[in-house]
């Protein structure tokens, strides 16, 4: 399904560039990992849990940049709160994470 939004629709989405400093396994899960994400000064750190266990080992992700939805409310995980969701492509149900060009600063917002 493809729905239009407007501009200022979109003007509400924080996006942010965050780089991943610690990756853990909880337990019991066989799809999720969480994420531990530097969003900058502005934001800070924040816990992110992602359906990607099956497709990253946690090595790969380690001081990796992201691309972070940052203001979508907050959902339980393993009792902590998920503080974002993660950007991913989604082709035939395997994400594949967005790549930079380049690093940039931590908390850079994507316009």
């Amino acid at each position: 399904m493809n729905t239009t939004i407007t501009f200022e629709d979109f003007q509400k989405l924080d996006i942010r560039i965050g780089t991943i400093v610690s990756v853990s396994e909880p337990e019991g899960s066989e799809k999720i990992l969480r994420l531990e994400v530097d969003l900058g000064e502005e934001i800070g750190k924040r816990i992110v849990f992602a359906g990607i266990k099956k497709f990253y080992k946690p090595e790969e992700l380690l001081n990796r940049q992201i691309v972070v939805l940052v203001n979508l409310a907050s959902r339980k995980f393993f009792g902590e709160d998920s503080g974002g969701m993660l950007l991913a492509a989604d082709e035939e149900g395997k994400p594949t994470l967005l790549i930079l060009e380049k690093n940039v600063t931590k908390g850079s917002k994507v316009r």
